[in-house]
């Protein structure tokens, strides 16, 4: 049986877990105020802590149990990051679509004289 810290002590994966959830929030209130220096760094950062949280709770799962109070609060996190990856899929394809409509791309020549919709007429081919 792993022993239990003593009273106000953290054990080192609920510092990790802590890690995480901290990096999660940060990158959270980023993406609300549409920080796109801040999102980068978060998302950096929190890759970094995900990363140290597989390895120390892969360690810690092969040493004995992990405490269910820290799997479901991995589970939460783990959560919170796929919302935040659907949120900005949605953000994505919501911005390239308004793209599309003020950038067609078959507009006409853009970078040569063979354009985008002569380009497609000849079926894409490169031709020697």
């Amino acid at each position: 049986m792993s022993p239990i810290p003593p009273s106000g002590a953290t054990s080192p994966l609920e510092d990790t877990l802590a890690s995480v959830e901290s990096r999660l929030a940060a990158l959270g209130a980023a993406l609300r105020v549409r920080d796109a220096v801040a999102i980068d760094l978060h998302a950096g950062e929190l890759r970094s802590a995900l990363a140290h949280a597989v390895e120390q709770f892969s360690h810690a799962a092969r040493s004995g149990p992990v405490p269910s109070a820290l799997r479901m609060r991995l589970a939460n996190a783990s959560g919170e990051v796929a919302a935040q990856r659907e949120s900005l899929a949605r953000a994505t394809a919501a911005l390239d679509r308004a793209i599309d409509v003020l950038l067609p791309r078959e507009s006409g020549p853009l970078y040569s004289s063979w354009g985008g919709a002569e380009r497609s007429l000849r079926g894409g081919a490169i031709q020697a």
